[in-house]
């Protein structure tokens, strides 16, 4: 085990042992996404009429934008928000569902797929072609949506990548394979947005 990993794996004890204190359980979480192909759909056109026209949201930031809605909401709450599976690659966690919903969404038309350029790269962009049904989110999730916009959604594809790799389900999970949504409890305080209370030994 690389010392990456052995250190993370120390950091990560305290915080499951402060959470398992705080809410006086032992139990092991389910680490199985509960996909939801419509609330999917809804959270990605909910965050295009956010910020969909915004230069930098191509589709490699969505990407990102959907990975942190995602993962920051489990790490959160303990609960699923979409529960989509994310792929490890070069460039970040991808959705494995998302070509499939996208070319969905299109024969519907309830989206568009636009090919431009933003500076000197290409870049596929998605306009949405409907409201988004906003009834299959609660407040919780809709407030924990537009924090993560807030925060994220002006950073570039480059800088997206780079903060997603510091993120210990992308670094723990092998290439090619799907993040684990459980390595949230992992995080270092680089990407984590949960308070932690102090474990005393």
């Amino acid at each position: 085990m690389s010392d990456i990993k052995v250190s993370l794996q120390e950091k990560s004890e305290k915080k499951e042992k402060s959470f398992d204190r705080a809410h006086g359980r032992q139990e092991i979480r389910i680490d199985v996404p509960q996909k939801n192909l419509k609330k999917f759909k809804e959270v990605l056109l909910y965050i295009l009429e956010k910020v969909g026209s915004k230069s930098n949201v191509g589709m490699t930031v969505l990407y990102k934008l959907l990975y942190f809605v995602d993962f920051d909401y489990y790490e959160k709450f303990e609960e699923q928000l979409v529960g989509a599976t994310y792929i490890k690659n070069h460039f970040g966690p991808t959705p494995a569902e998302f070509k499939k919903i996208v070319e969905s969404m299109e024969e519907k038309g309830e989206l568009e797929t636009v090919r431009s350029k933003y500076f000197q790269h290409e870049q596929t962009k998605y306009l949405p072609r409907r409201v988004s049904d906003i009834s299959v989110l609660n407040a919780k999730e809709i407030k924990h949506i537009d924090e993560v916009l807030s925060r994220l959604s002006d950073k570039s594809a480059t800088e997206l990548s780079e903060y997603s790799h510091k993120d210990v389900p992308w670094i723990t999970a092998e290439e090619g394979r799907p993040l684990s949504y459980e390595s949230v409890f992992y995080r270092t305080k680089d990407t984590s947005v949960r308070e932690y209370e102090p474990y005393n030994l």
